[in-house]
Order: structure tokens, then sequence, then C-alpha cells
């Protein structure tokens, strides 16, 4: 079974899209917990999400028919 590439760059956007969410909200519980270290640890997390997300190349147009 062969996963074409545009398919698969798709995928690991979703992914990534889902990893950032769910810092993000990590982050704001924990630290409405009052716990700092998760809170900030969660917080540079989806920093980390957020800088990778963007330092991907744009998907490639569609080929319209």
């Amino acid at each position: 079974m062969t996963v074409n590439r545009e398919s698969l760059d798709k995928l690991v956007r979703f992914l990534l899209r889902g990893l950032r969410i769910g810092a993000s909200t990590v982050a704001v519980v924990e630290l409405l917990r009052n716990d700092w270290t998760g809170g900030l640890s969660a917080g540079v997390a989806w920093l980390v999400f957020l800088q990778v997300e963007r330092r991907l190349p744009p998907l490639s147009p569609e080929p319209e028919d």
C-alpha cells in the first residue's frame, strides 16, 4: 500500500496542529492550577510546535482539471 506524499503532509500538519492545541490547553489548565513548572513547560512545548509548523513549506496547490 502506497501513501502519496501529499496525504502524508496533510496528516503530519493535522497531527502537529492537534499537538499545538493540546499543549496550549495543558498550559492554561496547569497555570490556572498554579502549577508553574507544568504550565511553563507546556507553554514552551506550544511555542516549539508553533515554530515547527511555521517552518514547514506550504502545501502545493491542488491541480485544476
